[in-house]
């Protein structure tokens, strides 16, 4: 038998440096590796791949849960001009969460806690 260590979406990007800098500026990810069309992000043990985006990317979508959803929306929302987001609200399956386009990509990323 095996233990899984780790998941770590991988995200195909138009822009690397833009989408890192969405990761390093909004959610304080640390840059551990970068070559010219990769670089991997971390944050309290949690991994971000971000890759050259393919001509037939498709769409994906991932969820980070924090413990603070409210304060983490408080704390960047001022610098979310021109990105689609979905302020903080509570769902029917136990979350609140708030919904961002990640830029330069076809990702959508979930931010939830659990209520």
């Amino acid at each position: 038998m095996y233990k899984v260590l780790n998941l770590s979406p991988m995200i195909p990007s138009y822009n690397i440096k833009k989408t890192t800098e969405f990761f390093t500026g909004l959610f304080s990810f640390d840059v551990e590796m970068e070559v010219h069309s990769y670089v991997v992000l971390s944050k309290d043990n949690l991994t971000i791949h971000i890759l050259n985006a393919g001509s037939n990317v498709g769409q994906m979508e991932f969820y980070i849960e924090v413990d603070n959803v409210d304060a983490l929306w408080k704390s960047i929302k001022g610098r979310l001009e021109g990105i689609k987001t979905r302020e903080p609200f509570d769902r029917e399956y136990g979350m609140r969460e708030f919904h961002v386009a990640i830029p330069f990509t076809e990702t959508l990323l979930f931010v939830g806690q659990v209520l």
